[in-house]
């Protein structure tokens, strides 16, 4: 199978170092950047072929990672049907809900695979924390995703950027539905750079989400508080600790005993996301962030983006 990457920012320079790295399953056939500076410098460093058309890649390969920017997502999309090569398009899908359905039905027709790249899900933390807890009994779930300001980030919502892979691992955890939500959150000129869901579950579990550009220290967290037990995942760790009663302890007073579990570093989700990928277009099966998911989760962080400049009396979007 013959694949492009179209984007050659940092996220695409990763899809083009993963998939050489998978050259028993596919060929790595060329890239496209509009930079055409940047598309020479990448492809003399990973030794591949550069194009300088979109057009001219689409026309050689299956399927394509597509990592340029949210707004030109809808645009590529469409060229990548009407040429009927395969996507896996990094979240969020498109700008908008009607744009992404639109994308969905589009590929839906051509019979084409459209995966939406919420990377989290491959992570082995968080499939590791899904099988701790499938057996109890949650009471609430924690999220922290902060990382430190930088100008580049001028006009990125956080919700979107950010918080938007938390929503999608309490999902993968809770298979539940949303029953209604509360925002709280900061402005940075025009888009939300601090933003926080508190957030009740038809069966009662509560969740509450923190995202953040205006942290000074790193944070990819994920706490469970169930019956039987306190779990943390930390992402950067890739640990998990455990924390349950100590039911050997016979004291009057109620003691705790934690356990860490540590997930090897060497699996890594991106390649775990791009193996998920070529085997769902070789074997015609759905991926497991389908295009569906890709708007559900859209028209979600919207509703959470737009409450949050609501709040602050900044114009909607």
């Amino acid at each position: 199978m013959k694949v492009g990457v179209i984007g050659t920012g940092n996220m695409g320079e990763n899809h083009i170092r993963t998939y050489k790295s998978l050259s028993d399953s596919c060929r790595l056939a060329g890239i496209y950047d509009e930079n055409e500076k940047i598309n020479q410098q990448i492809a003399e460093k990973y030794n591949v072929s550069p194009f300088y058309s979109m057009e001219g890649l689409l026309k050689e390969v299956d399927a394509v990672s597509i990592t340029v920017p949210t707004p030109f997502h809808y645009e590529v999309g469409l060229r990548c049907i009407e040429n009927k090569v395969h996507m896996l398009m990094e979240k969020p899908i498109t700008s908008t809900v009607q744009e992404a359905q639109t994308l969905v039905k589009k590929a839906e027709e051509q019979d084409l695979i459209l995966q939406v790249g919420h990377i989290e899900l491959f992570n082995p933390v968080i499939q590791t924390l899904k099988k701790e807890i499938a057996d109890q009994n949650v009471i609430a779930i924690d999220t922290h995703r902060m990382s430190p300001y930088h100008p580049k980030l001028k006009d990125i919502d956080v919700v979107h950027d950010l918080m938007i892979h938390d929503l999608y691992i309490i999902n993968e955890l809770m298979e539940d539905e949303l029953k209604e939500f509360y925002t709280l959150g900061q402005l940075m000129e025009t888009s939300p750079k601090h933003a926080i869901m508190i957030a009740e579950f038809k069966q009662g579990v509560i969740a509450q989400v923190t995202a953040s550009m205006q942290s000074n220290k790193t944070i990819r967290s994920v706490q469970v508080l169930t019956e039987e037990a306190y779990f943390i995942a930390d992402l950067l760790r890739n640990e998990i600790n455990v924390t349950r009663p100590d039911k050997q302890k016979t004291k009057d007073f109620p003691s705790t005993v934690t356990k860490t579990i540590q997930i090897p570093p060497f699996y890594q989700p991106l390649t775990l996301q791009l193996k998920e990928f070529i085997s769902c277009i070789k074997n015609n099966t759905p991926p497991l962030v389908k295009g569906e998911d890709g708007v559900k989760s859209l028209a979600l962080s919207s509703k959470i983006s737009e409450a949050i400049k609501k709040q602050k009396g900044a114009r909607p979007s």
